[in-house]
């Protein structure tokens, strides 16, 4: 379901995954090719989340909003968004109104992290990984997290 772009400030590439699918087992599949962080990216990536049932019974009872920014990418800063209530899902570009926390790194940081070249932990220790917000809300949620990591690597992704 892709809300009015009139009356939601994500826009229209806002995806919204509010029921829980028949699920078959693809993790020996990737989905077709994406621009690393596109609007195609970001919708192949909701669908998936939406689809996927350990992400899904992760965030049973769960209220989670994180706000990426990645600065320094080819098209410039880029700001996406994963809002969690009620067992729904919306994963796009754009902004929320007050995020629990904010995560920002560089677009070569996020290539990184998601190439697996680099480590999350390490990139915030190095300090290439900035964390603002609720950082009780975000290690009470690590189990969302790692869901969340383990979904998008099954991406097919161009960088």
């Amino acid at each position: 379901m892709t809300p009015d772009p009139r009356s939601n400030k994500l826009g229209a590439f806002a995806q919204k995954v509010t029921s829980r699918p028949h699920y078959t087992d693809t993790s020996h599949e990737r989905t077709a090719l994406s621009k690393f962080l596109s609007d195609e990216y970001m919708a192949a990536a909701a669908e998936l989340l939406g689809n996927h049932p350990g992400f899904m019974n992760a965030i049973a009872d769960v209220e989670l909003d994180l706000q990426f920014v990645v600065t320094d990418a080819p098209e410039g800063d880029i700001e996406y968004r994963l809002a969690i209530n009620d067992g729904a899902v919306t994963f796009s570009r754009g902004t929320g109104d007050n995020p629990d926390v904010t995560v920002t790194n560089t677009y070569e940081t996020a290539v990184g992290i998601s190439t697996g070249e680099l480590n999350t932990q390490m990139a915030f220790m190095t300090g290439k990984l900035k964390v603002a917000g609720n950082m009780a809300v975000l290690m009470r949620n690590q189990g969302v997290i790692n869901q969340f990591a383990t979904v998008l690597s099954s991406l097919e992704v161009e960088y």
